[in-house]
């Protein structure tokens, strides 16, 4: 399930902006290989900063998970570079996906923490006892 879609590329940047930066065959129509693959992309990026803390793939598909991959995903289009407005709108998008991540950020609908993370973030590990313990260092200190 990808999180963004051709219509919404469109409906954020317009038809026209979709065509000049798709359209690598200049029969004037995007190239559905060429919106796949900004799309994956996107949808990577954002499964690699909310893998950290949702289980993945999401369940639901919540309108701010579907505005960052637009966003990413007209960057990615742009590859001669991007106007400063779609590279604000790209790095913005980072931002938030980082705020989501550490948990600054909620996103209604989508299930539970990832397993392997505790609800602060932090990171579960087991192991053998201290060796350096205030116990054991006293008359050290």
């Amino acid at each position: 399930m990808g999180y963004a879609s051709l219509d919404d590329l469109v409906e954020r940047a317009g038809e026209a902006e979709i065509r000049q930066v798709a359209d690598r065959d200049r029969d004037g129509t995007p190239d559905p290989e060429v919106i796949a693959a900004a799309l994956a992309a996107a949808d990577q990026t954002v499964d690699g900063y909310l893998a950290v803390r949702f289980a993945m793939p999401l369940s639901t598909v919540p309108p701010l998970v579907r505005k960052w991959a637009t966003s990413i995903a007209r960057y990615q289009l742009h590859r001669s570079g991007a106007p400063d407005h779609v590279v604000r709108d790209y790095r913005d998008a980072l931002g938030e996906l980082r705020d989501a991540a550490a948990g600054r950020i909620a996103l209604p609908g989508v299930d539970g923490l990832n397993p392997a993370g505790t609800a602060s973030g932090g990171t579960l590990a087991e192991g053998s006892p201290p060796v350096f313990t205030r116990d054991r260092l006293e008359g050290f200190l």
